[in-house]
């Protein structure tokens, strides 16, 4: 998968930009805040509708285009897939006109100019986005881990992304009605028809989110030991909010040692154990009104010869985990998706040591199209730079474009 053409207008610095992508390794180079992160941010925000940088459509916005009597942003792009077809995705943000409530923001996406919900970018383009803030899915709160384990699985699973959506819905009305409950509001037997809803949801993510942590972790750990030179073993440790057994027994969890690579329990069994665990605890949630266990509350850590990174690690062995985890889940994607995704590097070869960097460079080349940011072009090997295409962005401008030596 790769782009073959990228348009903005009004996003970020970019007033208007057009421009055509060469395949492989694209070096974006330039000053700090002169637009090389908002064209990453752009393809990011093709493939996910959501930015990684900003929890706010509204700040993408380009500042110039508030004075407009409708502002808007827009970006589209022209995606060829391995299969040798190509569609068109565009998203398109409008302030519609002032109401009583204020200006309201308007997403609108399209895919090959027919418009579509925000679960139907599925599969239009799939990208792996490495960042060096992407060290707070080992120093950073659940929250982080879980965002992580989200995007890379509704890039690839309509069913888990579809669930997921349902989950978060259901659940938020369920506390709700636990609050009204509470206050005597509402009766208990109301719960029925929300706990069949987010039982079901949830067996979805819990089975989705063990599968793929089964499957990363394999992957992870040949590039870690190849990264440590087989001196440490990485363990992803997957900790469930509910916690299912594969025979309902008690005996046996997901709170074991590591991550079992052979039992993979149906989304069907776990959304079962989950009902009952709700009835089981329906009096203390309704007491403190709120649901207490479920895939809003799992957790993942990652750990190096047993010892979990985010409480005992360094901050080189936090890099070299979160390098290996991202590796993994380029290829983990490629294996899924039969094509290799758009890889997105965020002024992250920097952050590495000369081993390192030299790692990262050679699995980058293999890739069907990567685009690199740097303000520090020098930093990278001749042999990288003559398979690159160098591009120096100012502005919101590419004013220097030289492709590579092939």
């Amino acid at each position: 998968m790769r782009l073959e053409h990228l348009s903005l207008q009004n996003f970020r610095n970019y007033a208007r930009l057009e421009v055509t992508l060469p395949d492989g390794p694209i070096l974006l180079h330039g000053a700090n805040a002169q637009g090389k992160t908002s064209l990453l941010e752009a393809i990011y925000y093709l493939a996910t509708a959501r930015s990684p940088y900003t929890a706010t459509d509204r700040q993408l916005i380009n500042w110039g285009a508030e004075q407009d009597v409708l502002p808007f942003a827009k970006v589209s792009a022209q995606v060829a897939l391995a299969s040798g077809l190509y569609n068109r995705v565009e998203i398109t943000l409008t302030y519609a006109p002032e109401s009583a409530n204020g200006a309201r923001l308007n997403k609108e996406i399209r895919v090959n100019g027919v418009p579509r919900r925000v679960m139907d970018l599925i599969g239009q383009v799939n990208v792996v986005m490495f960042l060096p803030q992407d060290l707070a899915l080992i120093e950073g709160p659940p929250p982080e881990r879980r965002r992580y384990l989200n995007v890379t699985l509704c890039q690839t699973d309509a069913a888990y992304c579809q669930a997921l959506a349902q989950f978060e819905k259901v659940l938020g009305q369920r506390n709700a009605l636990l609050k009204r409950i509470a206050d005597g509001e509402s009766r208990p037997d109301e719960l029925d028809f929300w706990d069949e809803q987010i039982t079901a949801s949830a067996g979805v993510i819990v089975a989705g989110r063990q599968r793929l942590l089964r499957e990363l972790e394999i992957k992870a750990r040949r590039v870690h030991a190849d990264l440590s030179g087989g001196a440490e073993d990485l363990e992803l440790r997957y900790q469930p909010g509910f916690l299912a057994t594969p025979n309902n027994s008690g005996q046996l969890s997901f709170d074991v040692p590591g991550l079992d690579l052979n039992r993979q329990i149906s989304s069907a069994e776990i959304a079962r154990q989950y009902s009952q665990r709700l009835a089981q605890t329906r009096a203390e949630e309704i007491a403190r009104g709120m649901t207490l266990s479920g895939p809003q509350r799992d957790e993942l850590r990652l750990l190096v010869n047993g010892r979990d990174l985010g409480l005992f690690g360094s901050r080189g062995q936090a890099r070299t985990a979160v390098m290996a985890l991202k590796l993994a889940e380029l290829y983990w994607m490629r294996d899924t998706l039969g094509e290799w995704p758009i890889l997105l590097l965020d002024e992250v070869v920097a952050e590495l040591d000369g081993d390192r960097r030299a790692y990262l460079l050679s699995h980058i080349s293999g890739v069907s199209q990567a685009l690199l940011t740097t303000t520090e072009p020098d930093i990278f090997t001749e042999d990288f730079l003559r398979q690159a295409a160098r591009w120096e962005i100012h502005q919101g401008q590419i004013v220097a474009i030289s492709g590579p030596a092939r």
